[in-house]
């Protein structure tokens, strides 16, 4: 199959996508460094603070995790003292994860160092070019 400027276009856009990605994950992992918590932790406190106690399974599902691995960052954000599992008060088998004092915290200013890190980041375009991008970024989150 001969290989077209449509197929050379998207092998670039998508090469263009990933460089982009990377530097915004690094970015990401640089900023989160004062917490020493990797992205997927980070990320498990985010949800909680988002959504609130939550069942473990529920977890899992909005990581995008299975719930084995779910138990394993939540073992690791209750070592930190940045969660706790409380009984379920509509389900006594079942147990909730829910933010400590120190996790609600420490997500706010993880959120607050990450805003602050995408606004660094994207500084480097104007505000016409943000909008495109957003409007772009939008439209492929929806296929």
């Amino acid at each position: 199959m001969p290989v077209t400027s449509s197929s050379h276009d998207g092998d670039r856009l998508a090469e263009a996508f990933w460089t982009v990605a990377r530097r915004l994950r690094h970015r990401t992992k640089v900023a989160l460094e004062p917490w020493e918590l990797s992205p997927s932790l980070a990320r498990a406190l985010s949800v909680l603070a988002r959504d609130g106690d939550l069942r473990l399974s529920a977890l899992a599902e909005r990581l995008r995790i299975v719930p084995r691995s779910a138990t394993e960052v939540v073992d690791d954000l209750q070592r930190l003292g940045l969660v706790d599992r409380r009984p379920d008060p509509d389900d006594r088998r079942a147990v909730l994860v829910a933010l400590t004092a120190d996790g609600e915290r420490t997500s706010h200013a993880i959120q607050e160092a990450r805003q602050a890190e995408g606004e660094r980041f994207f500084a480097a375009l104007d505000a016409s070019d943000r909008a495109d991008l957003a409007r772009v970024l939008r439209k492929l989150s929806e296929l």
